[in-house]
């Protein structure tokens, strides 16, 4: 067990809480006092009368850098005709999602890289894959894995293979994780919520697609526990399914990136000289520059687009 070492610079002060709530109102550094309480212990008429003989008041503390602010409702409702819309108040969630993105667009330097990836070798294992599955007694398939389940597990592998990129930023270091904790984005009435899958590298696509299922399930019920959607190294964002080509996400702290990526689509593309028709699709990763610089994030999304285009070494 590690024991922190005492503060020499600054001992502690033993003061009783009301006495450290009247200084703290009155601006008095208690570091001037002394105390008449047990075992010399601040306690209330010591502050009191302290102050009443002008003691010493403490230096004002720095402010922290205030995020900006959304113009207030007020101000926000002098746009439109009274009776030209509903007020719907926000919930907790929508209040948390606004203030933690608002948070991370403006003290995580962002900066954004894509790259189309050719899937017809991946969606031909997919279906070869799903059509493997044995039937269950009611006639349903054992198991139905999703594209985004292959992309999960392609970007957990890419970030073992670039290890320098499996990391979050502190203030002090760098933490190099070992696991790819993987989160992965879903839309629930009200805002959306991104469940963690955590060692992502570790597990089998048919494991990610049950837990992908399993965890998005209970999210719409609100059910989730704050360790199943906390955390993480990086995270998938999908909106192919809504027709979306490609779009920047936004990270989510303390994870360094997050992968948006866009629907596949039939595309003429050019191999060997000639014109040919691909399915392609174009992803966006978004980095935190404070943790994966430009050529890093390249080699990261290098990795993620060879294990989609040679999907074979996600079963390796």
């Amino acid at each position: 067990m590690n024991i922190a070492a005492p503060n020499l610079s600054h001992p502690r002060i033993f003061a009783s809480p009301l006495a450290r709530r009247i200084a703290k109102e009155a601006g008095l550094d208690l570091s001037s006092l002394t105390g008449s309480g047990p075992h010399g212990r601040i306690i209330e008429r010591d502050v009191k009368s302290a102050l009443s003989g002008g003691a010493r008041k403490a230096a004002p503390e720095a402010r922290p850098v205030s995020l900006a602010e959304a113009p207030s409702a007020e101000i926000t409702r002098k746009f439109y005709a009274a009776d030209s819309y509903e007020e719907v108040p926000h919930d907790s969630m929508r209040k948390a999602i606004a203030r933690r993105l608002t948070e991370s667009i403006q003290t995580v330097p962002h900066f954004y890289l894509d790259v189309d990836c050719e899937i017809d070798a991946l969606l031909r294992l997919r279906e070869e894959f799903n059509a493997a599955a044995p039937k269950r007694g009611d006639g349903s398939p054992e198991w139905k894995t999703s594209v985004n389940d292959y992309i999960v597990k392609a970007l957990a592998l890419a970030l073992q293979r670039v290890p320098e990129a499996n990391v979050t930023f502190t203030p002090e270091a760098m933490l190099k994780h070992k696991a790819s904790d993987i989160g992965v984005a879903v839309a629930i009435p009200g805002g959306l919520i991104t469940p963690i899958i955590r060692n992502a590298q570790a597990k089998t696509v048919r494991e990610i697609s049950d837990e992908v299922r399993e965890l998005a399930g209970r999210a719409r019920e609100r059910k989730l526990k704050p360790q199943e959607y906390e955390g993480g190294v990086s995270a998938v964002s999908n909106l192919g399914m809504y027709g979306i080509k490609n779009f920047s996400a936004v990270i989510n702290p303390p994870q360094s990136t997050i992968l948006a990526v866009g629907k596949g689509e039939q595309r003429m593309v050019v191999k060997n000289g000639a014109p040919s028709v691909a399915t392609i699709m174009s992803v966006t990763l978004s980095c935190d520059h404070r943790a994966v610089d430009g050529a890093l994030g390249a080699e990261l999304l290098a990795a993620f687009k060879t294990l989609i285009e040679q999907p074979m070494g996600l079963f390796a």
